[in-house]
């Protein structure tokens, strides 16, 4: 694992949105296995590492989560993006192989805060504890998209190089263990988020409690705890730190926005709009993979309302199999909208409603009608009108079509409700029931020997 780490501490209180003159020092180059942690002026620099290692993976889980499942077709020649459009995906493919490295990157850095961190002398406790959470927070998140996303996978909880190299996969219950406590360490450990002019900002970019409770609520959620699931969601959106843009094309058109929980930033010297995993350049220069068709229908409907600003339809891009529309939520740091929203507050909302359908909680004040129509105004959409439980769920799923597609999580969606095989099997011939997890990265097959045939099945 011996990556040149890349860290722009960029303090989030000089991130000027609109502006295209960035203040920020000069990049600083780590590698990761000689980070420095030995004085209390080191932990900040640490800190923004692992931050940045964060953001490192952050483009190839929205790949996961949109590219895998129905929304993007392929319109170019890169062999990675032929294969999520055709859904037939290898082993070798370089997104899968991005993802597994920049995950463990994230774990690592945050590994090696955890180990250090404790030994330091002149730290003042506050903010050793608080460092010390974030680190679980983002360990957590690492492992959490890792493990639905690949399955069983090693479990690293140390930086020794010679003990790292051959560990072999440990279930996704164990993972998925060690996520729970990893945030609950956190939710306790973790200040309050913090009020003032670049409060939005600073609690959108670093972990505070309330972040932790909303992803403890998508954890309760894919758990099928329904009644934790909701209890979490109610504190997010009772906390009253975020709050619901009243204009939906805000949430595709600009950073930071009040109902941001956690999203990650990039400024005009860091853009990754021109790299092979950036969002910008697949979706808007190259246009290398493209809404479908299908999407384009969805998101059209009158139940979309103003959520249809997610994509676009030119005319002139049509030719070929091109159909002429494109994803509008990632542009560029000149436009206000380059960064990668991991969490908003929508999701809370949609959480809680789903939280509430199974447990039969569809109508009145504390139902989950209620909760869609929050989103329904906003879209200046039809109300939803009460229905059954079965039916509601749909509901809900197509919601989530709608109000946070190319946010990373349709794949995760129709994988965790058991709908997958339907779904999938109806929009392409190609879908297999293996490709409800990605593969292991060959590359890694071959480098640890713990990981010998123990190939995700199918691949």
């Amino acid at each position: 694992m011996k990556q040149l780490l890349h860290y722009t501490a960029i303090l989030a209180t000089v991130w000027l949105a609109s502006c295209t003159t960035v203040l920020e020092p000069k990049p600083v180059d780590l590698l990761v296995d000689n980070l420095v942690l030995n004085e209390p002026a080191d932990v900040e620099p640490a800190r923004i590492g692992a931050y940045n290692a964060l953001r490192g993976m952050s483009a190839t889980t929205m790949m996961a989560g949109d590219f895998t499942a129905d929304y993007i077709r392929n319109n170019g020649t890169f062999t990675d993006y032929r294969e999520f459009g055709t859904k037939q995906i290898t082993s070798s493919n370089g997104a899968v192989a991005s993802l597994w490295s920049n995950m463990y990157r994230t774990i690592y850095v945050a590994n090696f805060v955890l180990e250090r961190l404790p030994e330091i002398s002149g730290v003042p406790e506050s903010t050793r504890r608080q460092v010390l959470a974030e680190m679980r927070f983002l360990r957590g998140y690492a492992y959490f998209i890792g493990a639905n996303t690949f399955g069983d996978i090693p479990n690293v909880t140390t930086t020794d190089q010679a003990t790292n190299r051959t560990i072999p996969k440990s279930p996704k219950a164990e993972i998925l263990a060690s996520v729970l406590a990893d945030w609950q360490a956190a939710e306790t450990d973790l200040a309050n988020a913090v009020t003032g002019t670049s409060a939005q900002i600073t609690n959108a970019t670093y972990a505070n409690k309330t972040s932790a409770r909303a992803m403890l609520a998508r954890y309760y959620l894919y758990q099928k705890n329904w009644a934790l699931a909701e209890q979490y969601a109610t504190q997010v959106i009772n906390a009253n730190v975020y709050q619901i843009e009243p204009n939906y094309s805000d949430i595709v058109s600009k950073d930071f926005t009040k109902e941001s929980i956690l999203e990650v930033g990039y400024a005009l010297s860091d853009d990754p709009g021109t790299s092979s995993f950036g969002l910008t350049n697949l979706y808007l220069g190259r246009r290398e993979v493209i809404p479908t068709d299908q999407l384009a229908l969805v998101m059209l409907s009158t139940e979309s309302g103003t959520r249809r600003t997610t994509i676009a339809f030119n005319p002139e891009n049509q030719g070929g199999d091109d159909n002429g529309w494109t994803v509008q939520k990632y542009g560029t740091a000149d436009n206000d909208n380059n960064n990668i929203v991991l969490m908003r507050l929508a999701e809370m909302y949609l959480i809680r409603a789903e939280a509430r359908t199974q447990q039969n909680k569809i109508t009145g004040d504390n139902g989950a009608v209620a909760d869609l129509n929050v989103l329904r105004a906003r879209a200046k959409a039809p109300n939803v009108a009460a229905a059954s439980q079965a039916s509601m769920l749909l509901t809900i799923e197509r919601e989530r079509v709608y109000e946070l597609a190319f946010e990373g999580h349709r794949w995760y969606d129709l994988v965790r409700t058991g709908r997958a095989q339907a779904v999938m099997s109806a929009f392409t011939p190609n879908w297999n029931s293996r490709y409800e997890r990605w593969p292991i990265p060959q590359g890694e097959i071959q480098r640890n020997p713990a990981l010998k045939d123990a190939q995700n099945p199918g691949y």
